[in-house]
């Protein structure tokens, strides 16, 4: 069996800050519970699945098919990408130690302008985003596909995730897997260590 160990990350709430929680619904002047009861329950993942174009999401964002300026909420959601605390950090760290890192997300075409943004390109491979998939986590062919196309046993591969049911997913597919909890990146050093991807 190869001793190859290859990282796959979360983006969303794990690397880079997800502006869904709090830009989104403040450039509606909402907060979050009324944005989720104002929305449309499906648009989004068409949209993270490849299924619809940006101008159909935004088109359905709201289940009253409301008009809201298109650009200016896109430019909004841009500016909110940054990396979250330890991750730009820690991707560093990995990549001088050689470890091989994977983009593993559920995001639509936005992805681009995550990347426009802060070049997350620089530490990790974009490979594996559910909008060129057509596969959303917590779907297990999601994690079987990434391992397939690494041409590596699941076993082989280290899953990191803020979200408890993909990183479920991720231990049936056969992967190890890391919980990032509230503490965030800082806090799971320790198990990042153990696995030998960082130093203590």
């Amino acid at each position: 069996m190869s001793a190859r160990k290859v990282v796959l990350w979360d983006v969303m709430g794990t690397l880079v800050r997800d502006p869904f929680h709090s830009v989104m619904p403040a450039f509606f002047g909402m907060n979050f519970d009324e944005m989720l009861q104002s929305k449309d329950r499906f648009a989004w993942i068409d949209f993270e699945l490849g299924l619809i174009s940006e101008e159909e999401f935004l088109t359905k964002f709201f289940s009253d098919r409301r008009v809201f300026d298109f650009g200016a909420f896109s430019e909004t959601v841009e500016h909110a990408y940054e990396f979250l605390p330890g991750a730009q950090e820690t991707l560093v760290e990995m990549q001088k130690h050689g470890i091989e890192m994977h983009a593993c997300s559920n995001y639509p075409n936005w992805y681009r302008r995550i990347e426009r943004r802060i070049g997350l390109s620089r530490y990790l491979n974009w490979s594996f985003v559910s909008c060129e998939m057509g596969l959303r986590k917590p779907d297990l062919r999601f994690f079987f596909h990434a391992a397939d196309h690494l041409r590596l046993p699941p076993q082989s591969c280290v899953f990191i995730d803020d979200r408890m049911q993909n990183c479920e997913a991720a231990l049936r597919a056969g992967m190890d897997s890391l919980h990032l909890g509230a503490g965030g990146i800082p806090a799971i050093r320790e198990d990042l260590a153990s696995l030998g991807l960082i130093e203590t």
